[in-house]
């Protein structure tokens, strides 16, 4: 049993909800002084050294770290991330109108609080938009030399190019269904969606599904005003992001699949309060639709006009296409498509008409890293991805291993160049209705990779094209079955001439592999060290920084430290210098054709060459060949330290006389001077695609309690954990530390029927008001085991009603040279800030202070505008003057500093109105308005 004791307030963790980046409302038009901007710090920042526009909230256990916004952060797939320099510190809770943003600190300290950062992928949020710059490689021997870089040599062709369009002739057509209620959506979810199918194709064909990713809602239009609202407010029209795979539907249709695209606005807006970022929610939307096509394919009468007029869907063959969130949705539907969600929490209880044969996954995230193994994939990795830009999507390969039988093959498809957006034209610009961006964030400073121009970006239509080429590359090979495909998904080294100039790298787990060398408790290392993939001991970190960013292989989640993940760090300044892996117990490679390593070496860095040798437990050693590698183009603002795949046949080992079945060791020889480079894993290889069956496995969701804090005493809740499925099976629980932050965790055996894992969590009320904070849990497989809600825990809900609020003068008469003062005051202290801004509002007659009236040094500071020209204070349009009270305080004060002046004027009046920020969610009240009149000396 896990037991978390509570000391004080209830505390928060350090990691907060991944559903973090919240969907931006509308806009409200606002008087002046209705933002609180980046730039400016707020009373409890005060002496802090904190950035301005950060501060920390609370003390001991409840403190948290906010940032606010002076606009709506826009609606990105990502979400938005804080750092502490590089440190990653977690993704905080986000607000509905996307400005403000809490992250759980307890007691935990900020080690570079000047270095605090807002970042969503590689775009910083908190500095007018400047790139991050990324988390900087490792240094010394092997890092990337500073040399302009290249895309990789093209591959040799593949045998077949399943990019090439088909004979059969297409019909386009939307259909448009009422909409449905999701749990968790306050607001109904529209059921449209565009299909192109071939309308002279024999037979029943496959269905081919797109779910596409986060993005702003609606535009009005006019400029470049997007929001994140759902439903639409009026003046408003619907982004239609459905439509922006058009041309990957119309090659697919053209070859015989029928192709049905869905929206998901209506998930966009509102997940930002979702406590998994909104998978479970889009798993229901696919399977809703999933379910009419089954019905339609019962009764062919009762579809829509579009679906009867082309060719019949076959539902035992599918194939499910989700970009970015997307991707996570569809993964989450494959899952519960074999095993059922909880039916509290799922918006499609149903029965499953259907059987989902594979997903192709484009720029995903995987916030819980809980991919369906034994659901074949192919994920695309864009190069220059600015918005999912730790390319966590490669733990839908990663995370596999070990898990299930491991028949089903994961495919990561490095594509050199790519952004994050334009695989979907609607959010390409030129292509787009609404407003659409390049992703990759160029800030002042053009990347020498990802700018538009230089030798490895692609364009948007090269991109386009080497999307539809690979995710018709899945289809065929998931669904179709042609096997002469999987050269261009497996890591084999081919490439499909129909994506043009597009490079592209592949490697792969699972299929017909046989573990042999995967680094872990099991394993020991000689002349390299085994290091942990994510850890916060910098020492430990498999980069020599601790930052996760730069490699996808080492992209952290909701944890601050994983046990088990690790991969092997060589780093060598004389060649020859050799590492030596070794498991406690012989592994065997009979049958295998070749052994199969994913390598990463330094980006930009070129000729890396390793010998690699086995050695069996009899002490027969083979050299099976020599491995030269290049690294991939990259910057430090890209993930480019990725494995690469390489092969060498087990011909040499033979001949040797190694006994195949009992491998002790593996070799890796560097030949160059010096270097650094990563052995991720190595496995026994052969050719051929292998037979499918989802084992029968026990899925674990963890449930969430929400509880009032009460006035007095200590209660014990224990989080839902619920466990389905069938057999046994082994997860991992993590528990975060209600005041560091810091996750501990241990290994349980979960099976259906059996004792559920306890987790119990204590809280003490009290009778101040304060934040609701959340114990948080999290879960993640490690063997016959499926996770779905991912992350739960116990929420203490505050139950004591807030201060009031009154404005007093202190000096709401002055003259000039003078300054005008009011204290802002609580009716009783709080352990929650107070935090409140003011609005100022046109005096309704005789003359208003202006922007010359006042000191310019407190005008640039407020307001980052000139006094000249002068004008009324009420026109400024970014005047942010705010008065925000400390927990435990209960007073703040707001000052106008006037300056003398020789002119003769009446008497200036500033009116002004206090606005008050209640509760997490950054809902605002309207507090009392008061005035101040300046006056001429007497």
């Amino acid at each position: 049993m896990f037991r978390v004791r509570r000391t004080g307030v209830v505390a928060a963790v350090l990691l907060a909800a991944v559903a973090g980046a919240p969907g931006p409302t509308q806009a409200q038009q606002e008087p002046a002084g209705s933002a609180r901007p980046a730039g400016q710090a707020s009373a409890a920042d005060a002496g802090s050294g904190l950035p301005k526009g950060w501060s920390v909230t609370g003390e001991g256990a409840a403190r948290q770290l906010v940032w606010r916004s002076d606009e709506p952060v826009p609606v990105s797939d990502a979400g938005v991330a804080f750092y502490d320099g590089d440190r990653f510190l977690g993704r905080p809770v986000g607000t509905a109108d996307g400005r403000s943003f809490r992250l759980a600190l307890g007691t935990a300290r900020l080690a570079n609080p000047t270095g605090l950062q807002a970042r969503t992928g590689a775009r910083r949020l908190d500095a007018a938009g400047a790139a991050t710059g990324g988390p900087a490689g490792p240094a010394g021997p092997g890092a990337p030399p500073s040399i302009a870089a290249r895309p990789p040599s093209p591959s040799p062709a593949n045998s077949v190019d399943p990019g090439k369009p088909g004979h059969y002739r297409t019909a386009t057509g939307d259909y448009d269904l009422p909409s449905v209620r999701l749990p968790g959506l306050a607001r109904r979810v529209e059921m449209h969606a565009v299909v192109v199918a071939p309308t002279n194709a024999p037979g029943h064909r496959p269905l081919v599904l797109f779910l596409h990713g986060r993005h702003a809602t609606c535009y009005s239009g006019h400029g470049h005003d997007t929001t994140g609202a759902w439903p639409c407010p009026a003046g408003t029209r619907s982004i239609p992001s459905y439509r922006g795979y058009l041309a990957d539907q119309k090659l697919l249709a053209s070859q015989g699949y029928v192709t049905v695209s869905i929206a998901a606005n209506g998930i966009n807006g509102q997940d930002y309060a979702a406590e998994d970022g909104g998978a479970q929610a889009r798993s229901s939307l696919v399977r809703q639709h999933l379910a009419r096509w089954a019905a339609w394919s019962a009764k062919p009468a009762s579809a829509p006009p579009i679906v009867r007029r082309t060719a019949p869907a076959d539902l035992a063959r599918v194939l499910l296409v989700g970009h970015s969130r997307g991707g996570e949705g569809v993964n989450r539907a494959a899952m519960d498509s074999q095993y059922a969600a909880p039916a509290d929490q799922d918006g499609y209880p149903g029965p499953v008409r259907w059987h989902i044969r594979g997903t192709v996954l484009i720029g995903p995230t995987l916030f819980g890293q809980n991919p369906a193994p034994d659901v074949p994939s192919a994920t695309i990795l864009p190069g220059c991805d600015g918005d999912v830009s730790d390319l966590q999507g490669e733990m839908y390969l990663d995370a596999t291993r070990g898990v299930s039988s491991g028949t089903a093959l994961h495919s990561a498809v490095y594509m050199v160049g790519a952004d994050h957006n334009f695989f979907n034209s609607e959010w390409t610009p030129g292509q787009a209705q609404a407003p659409a961006e390049d992703d990759f964030w160029n800030g002042d400073t053009p990347d020498r990779v990802c700018s538009p121009g230089t030798a490895t970006r692609l364009t948007a239509r090269q991109q386009q094209t080497a999307g539809a080429t690979y995710i018709a590359a899945a289809a065929r090979l998931f669904v179709a079955g042609d096997d002469r495909v999987r050269p261009l998904l497996d890591g084999s080294g081919r490439r499909a001439p129909s994506a043009g100039s597009a490079r592209v790298l592949t490697h792969a787990v699972g299929g017909r592999r046989t573990a042999a060398f995967l680094p872990d408790a099991q394993v020991s290392v000689d002349g390299g060290r085994l290091c942990e993939e994510v850890t916060q001991v910098v020492s430990a970190a498999c980069l020599g920084s601790g930052r996760g960013g730069v490699s996808p292989h080492f992209a952290s989640w909701a944890a601050s430290d994983e046990p088990g993940r690790h991969a092997v760090a060589l780093r060598w300044t004389a060649a020859g210098s050799t590492v030596r892996v070794r498991r406690d117990r012989p592994v065997s490679l009979a049958g295998s054709q070749a052994l199969a390593l994913r390598l990463i070496v330094p980006p930009n860095s070129r000729d890396n060459r390793f010998d690699i040798r086995l050695t069996d437990t009899s002490g027969h050693r083979a050299t099976l060949g020599q491995v030269r590698l290049d690294g991939l183009p990259g910057t430090d603002r890209t993930a480019s330290y990725w494995g690469q795949e390489v092969r060498l046949p087990l011909t040499a080992a033979a001949r040797a006389g190694v006994d195949p079945h009992r491998v002790k060791a593996l070799e890796i020889v560097p030949r160059t001077r010096s270097g650094q480079a990563w052995l991720v894993d190595a496995w026994g290889w052969r050719a051929g695609t292998a037979p499918v069956r989802a084992a029968d496995l026990v899925r674990v969701d963890l449930g969430r309690l929400t509880v009032d804090e009460g006035d007095a005493g200590v209660r014990t809740y224990h989080v839902p954990v619920r466990v389905t499925g069938h057999g046994s099976g082994t997860v991992r629980l993590f528990v975060a530390d209600p005041d560091t932050g810091r996750t501990t965790s241990r290994e349980v055996t979960v099976r259906p029927g059996g004792e559920v894992p306890d987790v119990a969590i204590e809280v003490r009320g009290n009778k101040r008001y304060g934040y609701d904070v959340a114990h948080d849990v999290f879960v993640k497989a490690v063997h016959g085991a499926v996770t779905g809600a991912f992350r739960g825990g116990v929420t203490a809900r505050n139950d004591d009603a807030a201060p009031t609020v009154q404005v007093t003068p202190a000096a709401a008469s002055a003259t000039e040279g003078h300054s005008l003062t009011w204290h802002v005051k609580l009716s009783e202290a709080a352990d929650a800030e107070i935090a409140a801004d003011v609005v100022v509002l046109p005096v309704a007659s005789g003359a208003e202070l202006s922007t010359t009236d006042v000191d310019p040094r407190w005008l640039t500071t407020y307001s980052a505008e000139a006094p000249l020209p002068s004008r009324p204070l009420s026109r400024l349009r970014g005047l942010s003057l705010y008065a925000d009270i400390p927990p435990g305080r209960t007073s703040a004060e707001i000052t106008v500093p006037v300056v003398a002046d020789t002119l003769t004027e009446p008497a200036e009046t500033v009116r002004m109105r206090l606005r008050v920020y209640e509760g997490e969610d950054g809902t605002r009240r309207n507090g009392p308005e008061f005035t101040g009149t300046v006056h001429d000396p007497a």
